[in-house]
C-alpha cells in the first residue's frame, strides 16, 4: 500500500514537473486569465459592446488620471485592459468608412 502511495506521488509530481501545473489546477490559458481581469478592471460583462468598453475605460482613467491622484502605471493598466477586451471583440461585418 505505501508503494502505491509513493508510486503516485511520483507520478503527480512527474506530471507538475512536465507540464508545469498540478493534476487538479484547471488548464486555464493566459489569454483566458488576461480578458477576465480586464473586464474585472473595467467593470464590463462578457457581452459588452464597443461602446460599454470605451465608456468604462474613460470613467477609469478618469478616476486614475495623474492629476487627480492616481498614476502613469494605472492609467497604462486601464489602457491594456482596453485593448485585450477590443482585440477579443469581433470584427464588424460593415466597418464605417474612414473619414
Amino acid at each position: 500500500m505505501i508503494r502505491l502511495l509513493i508510486f503516485a506521488g511520483i507520478l503527480v509530481y512527474g506530471f507538475k514537473l512536465v507540464t508545469g501545473r498540478w493534476p487538479w489546477e484547471p488548464k486555464v490559458s493566459t489569454r483566458t486569465q488576461a480578458v477576465f481581469k480586464a473586464r474585472r478592471l473595467l467593470g464590463v460583462e462578457a457581452a459588452a459592446s464597443r461602446e460599454d468598453i470605451i465608456a468604462a475605460h474613460k470613467r477609469l482613467v478618469a478616476m486614475v488620471h495623474p492629476d487627480r491622484g492616481g498614476s502613469n502605471s494605472q492609467v497604462h493598466e486601464a489602457n491594456a485592459a482596453r485593448d485585450v477586451l477590443l482585440d477579443q471583440l469581433p470584427y464588424p461585418s460593415n466597418p464605417p468608412e474612414a473619414r
